[in-house]
Formats: structure tokens, sequence, C-alpha cells
């Protein structure tokens, strides 16, 4: 592809970070999405240092309300509005329960509605500069989930493991269903699973936790775990592939808790509902 003006959410730090460096290291244009403004300031001027491209960005936003999360997406159609790739990267595996300001379970706000809202949102803005794409960062771990409509949002199913894998299938049936409804229009969605990447999610303290991190250590740097995101973002090797699931470089069925299309229907309703927005 051209060189493109391509948005990294979460991209401060771990694979997103990595997944900034890269596309800045092929002279694109990165726009970093990071709730932290010093740490995405750091994380922009180290980007522009290594590569030698100037052109690195920060916004600054939060990706736990709604209404942040449109924060963002406004910011990004005024000040950016040459954006013709938009990489969901920023996502949470929370070890206690926490519901936002909206009555949302958190990480089914990070992982699930903030990708659905930034990508309605650009949606008009994206198809004007295509080809366009979206790359959501899933995880193979998807297949393991199980949304509960009446539950999964409100976090009254929580599980330290059982609801990072139930937003991510909640994501997985977004990217369906968004594919379902843009096919044809320029731009494509596509969900990547990167690897069994040794970052900070899921961390917690105790022994668990040491075990955790004792068992990272055997894990692939970030840096591994950009290569398919970062493919799927601009490589002609995928041009109008849309609605797929990767696990990295390599196109895989869905699982079949994934097939579920009453599922998705009520699933993406009910997150238009919550987000009060509209698409057609």
């Amino acid at each position: 592809m051209k060189s493109n003006t391509i948005v990294v959410t979460g991209g401060n730090a771990g694979i997103g970070r990595a997944i900034a460096t890269e596309l800045a290291r092929q002279r694109h244009h990165v726009v970093i999405v990071s709730r932290n403004a010093a740490k995405g300031k750091e994380a922009c001027d180290t980007i522009k240092k290594v590569t030698g491209n100037p052109r690195v960005d920060l916004i600054e936003g939060d990706l736990g309300s709604i209404q942040s999360v449109k924060s963002i997406a406004q910011k990004i159609l005024k000040h950016f509005p040459d954006v013709s790739v938009l990489i969901n990267n920023a996502g949470i595996w929370p070890q206690k329960l926490e519901i936002n300001s909206d009555g949302l379970e958190m990480a089914f706000m990070v992982n699930h509605m903030a990708p659905l809202i930034l990508s309605i949102m650009l949606y008009k803005q994206l198809k004007k500069n295509r080809p366009s794409r979206i790359v959501n960062v899933n995880a193979g771990l998807y297949v393991f989930g199980n949304v509960d409509i009446e539950k999964t949002p409100y976090g009254k199913d929580f599980g330290k493991l059982s609801t990072y894998m139930n937003t991510k299938l909640c994501n997985i049936y977004f990217t369906q269903k968004f594919s379902h409804i843009i096919e044809n229009s320029g731009v494509t969605i596509n969900a990547v699973h990167p690897g069994v990447i040794r970052t900070n999610l899921g961390d917690s303290s105790g022994i668990m936790g040491l075990l955790l991190r004792i068992l990272k250590r055997a894990w692939a740097e970030p840096e591994y775990g950009a290569q398919a995101p970062v493919w799927l973002a601009v490589s002609p090797d995928v041009e109008n592939i849309n609605g797929k699931f990767f696990d990295r470089f390599t196109q895989k069925p869905y699982a079949k808790n994934a097939l579920d299309t009453s599922l998705r229907e009520k699933l993406w309703d009910l997150s238009l509902q919550l987000a009060s927005l509209t698409f057609k």
C-alpha cells in the first residue's frame, strides 16, 4: 500500500508500540492513541528517534468509557482526516471486576465496545480514503469464549480468565458483522491472533502472578507479535481480504463458538444501543 496515516490504539507499550515502530520504519504516518499523555509522548519521541521518521503523533484518550472513545474518534477526524488504517490493538485482561461509568464491565468496554465505536465513527472517512483497512488485534483464546448477552456486558459472569476470552469472542462477532455490512466498500476489516507474546497483559500479584511472569520468559517479544498486525495493515498480499481471522499469517476458519448468527445479531444491536450509534 501507499504511505498511509495509521491509527494504533495502545501504541505506547507492548505489541502496540512495536506495531507503531515498524510502521514508522516503513515510512507511514503513525498516530498513537494512549490514555497516559507522558507515556504516549515518550513512545512517540523514541519511535521518531529510532526510525528517523518525524511523522509520529499522539492522541491522548481513554478507551474506558463510551464518551471518551467517541472523543478519541472526533479528535482523529479533526486532526488526521487522511486516516486510512485503524489498528484496534489496545486490550485488557482484568484480574478483578470493574464497572465503568456506563455500567459496563471494563474488558467488554475496551476489548469490544471501543473497537466497534472507533470503527463505526471513522468508517465514512476511511471510505473516502479507500482502499482502507481495519485490523482487530484479537487472541486465539476467543475459541474458549462464551458470551451471555444478558451477563457478559455487565460483568455478571466475570472470571479472571473467562472474561478475557468472552470479550475477545465479542470482538470476533463484531469483526464478522461489520465485514458483511461494509463488503465491497473499499474498506476491509479482519482479526488477528499475533502469537503468544510477552507483555503485561493478565499480570497479577500473588503466587499465580509470579508463576505467570516466570512462564512469560519463554514467550516471544512484542516485535514478534507486531509482525502479523503490520502485515494485515499494509501488505498487498491481503488486499480485499475481508471478515477473516488470522493466526499470525495463516487464515483460519472461525471456531464453532463464533458461528451463532443469532447471538451475533443480538450483540450488534445491543452494542449500537449502548453506544447510542446507528450504522447502515
